[in-house]
């Protein structure tokens, strides 16, 4: 399970996000998939459960989205925009 930052904000629109981290001050343009998964996170959706969504939504096969999934969220951590965090809710 992942959280993201509480410096992380952002707008989503039919293209994509953007998104900006406060704590930081970058910003960064995310296309719709992304956009996508980020939300998922901040719903608290678990990486399983997001390939599951981005695999129906985007019509990709499942090895494609566990990668990019996978991937995506190793991104968001290097820039600390998520963390992981424990099923009690601790990282």
């Amino acid at each position: 399970m992942y959280r993201v930052s509480d410096t992380v904000r952002s707008t989503h629109n039919q293209d994509g996000a953007i998104v900006l981290d406060i704590r930081q001050g970058q910003m960064f343009n995310l296309n719709f998939v992304g956009s996508r998964i980020l939300e998922l996170l901040k719903n608290g959706t678990d990486e399983s459960a997001i390939v599951d969504q981005i695999t129906k939504e985007f019509d990709v096969s499942r090895d494609i989205a566990e990668q990019d999934v996978r991937e995506f969220i190793h991104a968001l951590k290097e820039q600390e925009l998520v963390r992981e965090q424990g099923p009690d809710g601790n990282h």
